[in-house]
């Protein structure tokens, strides 16, 4: 089999077992975390970083929903991480921001995080932050879903299919099921362009 035949043979693999009721949950809780007035802070480093700038747009101008991400403003993010380091880089930014219960911190991560490996360990420290505050965490991540995965209120795991594909696929299902989600018929509050041209 070509290489290319196996990669999509798999994403429609992962896509059939990826569980829809997770789907439906997220969903529902997002609309909660919007009639409340809470914002949805995304949380993502390397491909998960440039999914959470496009997720911004999307959940703010077809979802109604208030949005922002650390990685989108690259001076103060590296002011922060020449002042105080890469793990604390997003705690920080969320203390700045006034997290609050009300809020969501929304992780698109491959691992979602592991503090004994050393990996996406700014990711846990703020995840730890954000349950300390009571905000609600929601995750696409691949693996086994990390800490993220963990403790997240809702999240989807993307379905490992291939070891040597898991980065590719789970970042590619995070646009997927982002964009499901500011589609789905409870959350989108404002017509997209291309479907509204007749």
């Amino acid at each position: 089999m070509i290489y290319a035949e196996k990669y999509l043979r798999d994403v429609q693999v992962i896509a059939e077992k990826i569980d829809s009721t997770k789907v439906e949950t997220m969903v529902i809780r997002l609309l909660e975390l919007r009639e409340n007035q809470g914002r949805l802070f995304f949380l993502g480093v390397g491909g998960g970083a440039g999914n959470a700038a496009h997720a911004v747009n999307d959940f703010r101008k077809i979802a109604g929903l208030e949005s922002y991400a650390p990685t989108d403003n690259v001076s103060e993010l590296t002011a922060r991480v020449n002042d105080d380091g890469w793990e604390s880089v997003f705690v920080n930014w969320l203390k700045g921001s006034h997290l609050s219960n009300r809020d969501g911190v929304f992780v698109f991560s491959v691992g979602g995080g592991n503090i004994d490996k050393n990996i996406s360990a700014n990711i846990v420290h703020a995840l730890k932050y954000a349950r300390s505050l009571g905000a609600q965490i929601f995750g696409v991540v691949g693996r086994d879903g990390g800490y993220t995965g963990q403790i997240a209120d809702a999240c989807i795991i993307i379905p490992t299919v291939d070891p040597e594909t898991v980065t590719p696929h789970t970042e590619s299902f995070q646009a997927v099921i982002w964009h499901l989600l500011v589609s789905h018929p409870l959350l989108k509050s404002n017509e997209m362009k291309w479907e509204s041209v007749k």
